[in-house]
């Protein structure tokens, strides 16, 4: 058992680390019953861990002990202190701009607004980074480059970054398309969607129900679904091949996109290099195009 475990406090804060995320960092630990109980938590998260430990335990069909055993591999002193942490998960999905900012405010530091933000930002960009699956990274950046139908949306917060998506995703391939920001019109795009398609979402908190309707529509069509989402994970990671959590949380009434942007350019880098050397010639033709247009001042 941990000095953590022993004393009680939490692995980490529950703003800084998930219970899922400590789950895929413990799972090559796990005995064969504590994984099935692992499973079932996050087939259904966190709704299969806030009953209590015997209905969970029932839930998964292990016994109590295998529950116990593995919250405190996690870290935790016991179910209840484990229970409290995926609590305030949940509300921290749904809390709104006033009720986060009542969370920072009341412990932010004395220091200048600038140094607490960049110490926030960098935190938030080596968590994320930190908890990407490389494996998972390469097989997104091998749908996203592939010659398949890509299909990119964002919310109302997400949509600049679906924009920026679709920009240069469609300087590097063809057939990349940019959901409108209505949903009323997204039915006609779904009409052009094929089995082996890639969906492409941006997702964080507040989640969108819209957003969860067209994955589980464009899916049951054979399409693969990439999401990236924040820490916490939109529903759509239920439906999703592919999920990226990124951190977000700075001194702010809002979640902070830097980290999204850092990942989402990461992929965009990859996408390109795998369509090299035919991405090459695309911008070679693009450049062209541009200077008939005139559209940029030359050096």
């Amino acid at each position: 058992m941990t000095d953590r475990a022993r004393t009680g406090t939490p692995p980490q804060t529950a703003a800084k680390v998930t219970v899922r995320q400590l789950i895929r960092k413990h799972y090559p630990q796990l005995t064969q019953s504590e994984r099935k109980f692992a499973n079932a938590l996050v087939e259904d998260y966190p709704g299969a861990g806030l009953a209590t430990i015997t209905l969970a335990a029932a839930g998964a069909g292990v016994s109590t002990p295998v529950v116990a055993r593995m919250v405190q591999k996690l870290g935790f002193k016991g179910y209840p202190q484990f229970h409290q942490a995926l609590l305030q998960e949940l509300q921290a999905k749904v809390s709104g701009p006033t009720a986060r900012r009542a969370v920072w405010a009341a412990e932010a530091p004395e220091s200048h607004m600038l140094n607490r933000f960049a110490d926030s930002v960098t935190q938030n960009l080596s968590q994320t980074f930190a908890n990407i699956d490389s494996r998972q990274f390469d097989t997104a950046a091998q749908l996203l480059a592939g010659d398949s139908g890509l299909y990119v949306v964002g919310g109302r917060i997400t949509r600049s970054l679906a924009e920026y998506a679709f920009t240069h995703f469609q300087a590097i391939r063809e057939g990349v398309v940019h959901l409108t920001s209505s949903p009323a019109t997204w039915p006609h795009y779904v009409l052009d969607m094929v089995e082996g398609d890639t969906l492409l979402i941006f997702d964080v908190r507040r989640y969108e129900e819209n957003l969860l309707r067209l994955a589980n529509i464009a899916a049951e069509r054979g399409v693969r679904v990439i999401l990236i989402t924040d820490q916490w994970a939109s529903p759509v990671a239920g439906v999703a091949e592919i999920t990226f959590n990124c951190w977000g949380e700075i001194p702010s009434a809002w979640d902070s996109n830097i980290a999204t942007l850092s990942l989402l350019e990461a992929l965009i880098a990859a996408t390109q290099e795998e369509r090299w050397p035919d991405a090459r010639e695309r911008f070679e033709r693009l450049d062209r195009l541009f200077e008939l247009t005139r559209l940029f001042r030359k050096p």
